[in-house]
């Protein structure tokens, strides 16, 4: 692959996320309507000891949820694509 081939890839990925990422389900997944419908929710509810710079995939300080929904999808596609390429060079180097 070269490299307008990936940009292309990249620039799908990204316009995914931004147009698709405001129509995520808000309803809870399986486990935690479970948890919820058994009433063992609370159990799993502690302190994190690491802090999402986006929580609940939302980018803050943006009162618009839609937008800030896509923000933090835009981002997230970006930080994984650019930690997918560091983690490539790392293993073509290791490689060869």
């Amino acid at each position: 692959m070269d490299r307008r081939e990936i940009s292309f890839g990249l620039l799908i990925a990204v316009l995914l996320a931004l147009t698709l990422s405001p129509f995520a389900s808000q309803w809870p997944d399986g486990l935690e309507k479970v948890a919820e419908d058994k009433g063992f929710i609370e159990k799993g509810e502690v302190e994190s000891s690491f802090v999402s710079p986006i929580p609940d995939y939302a980018w803050p300080g943006i009162k618009n949820k839609k937008l800030a929904t896509s923000i933090a999808g835009v981002f997230g596609t970006i930080l994984l694509f650019g930690m997918g390429c560091g983690l490539a060079k790392l293993l073509k180097r290791n490689v060869y």
